[in-house]
């Protein structure tokens, strides 16, 4: 078998990393997984033993490989991970979108995802510049949720807004115009809700594009985290 590099964007694969999430990538798309890395420490681990079942169910190879899920990870007590073929996604035009512009940081790509997930919004747009979503740290962060979403990166925001022309846009600003609350009960799908990046946000062109909202909070802080702030907005749009 090929030796397994360091993970780079320029490879065709990547690696899910951690028991739990190896198992939903199995759930949701078995047919990109390569192979299964072990840790010898971690064998007779109740989720390793299923995992390895799994695996020998779909014909994917298993081997020993401490060395590779210790670089990936950077960490001792990773038991076990997937490497797997990087695939495409299209957007669901009939379903609400989450669409994150410009978003820098590996963990809050992931945690929003998994909140995205867990609030139903399974179509997740993403503006370049962004996280390379088949980064490990990534992958982690969304806690296998990655697996069970459409994922799919657009160079700028107006290639988005040209693939999905009629639907109603809601940008996530500081200074937006109407609460969430106010404006999630008016709101019908299928929407996109827009955030942007986790230091500077939406740029101020963004407030003529929708219905700017606003997610009211005490002067206390200056903003919520960009995760803290998908969870919130996808909540009350999903439950109103």
């Amino acid at each position: 078998m090929p030796k397994l590099e360091p993970y780079s964007r320029k490879l065709d694969y990547s690696y899910q990393l951690g028991v739990f999430p190896s198992l939903m990538l199995l759930e949701a798309r078995p047919d990109c997984a390569l192979r299964l890395l072990l840790h010898p420490q971690g064998l007779d681990n109740e989720g390793v033993v299923k995992l390895r079942e799994r695996c020998a169910a779909l014909g994917v190879r298993e081997e020993l490989a401490e060395r590779v899920l210790r670089r990936e990870s950077k960490k001792d007590n990773c038991f076990a991970g997937l490497v797997f073929k990087k695939y495409d996604c299209a957007l669901d035009p009939a379903a609400s979108h989450a669409v994150l512009c410009q978003i820098s940081d590996n963990g809050n790509a992931g945690t929003a995802m998994r909140s995205l997930l867990g609030f139903g919004v399974r179509d997740v747009a993403l503006v370049r510049p962004c996280v390379d979503v088949f980064d490990p740290h990534v992958l982690r962060a969304s806690m296998g949720a990655f697996f069970k979403l459409r994922v799919r990166v657009y160079e700028r925001f107006e290639d988005y807004r040209a693939e999905f022309p009629k639907r109603a846009l809601y940008p996530f600003m500081l200074d937006g115009a109407r609460p969430l609350n106010e404006v999630a009960r008016s709101a019908r799908p299928p929407f996109s809700l827009i955030f942007g990046n986790e230091q500077t946000g939406l740029p101020p062109q963004f407030a003529d594009y929708g219905q700017s909202v606003l997610i009211p909070q005490s002067r206390e802080i200056d903003s919520l985290n960009l995760a803290v702030a998908v969870s919130v907005g996808t909540y009350t749009f999903m439950n109103h």
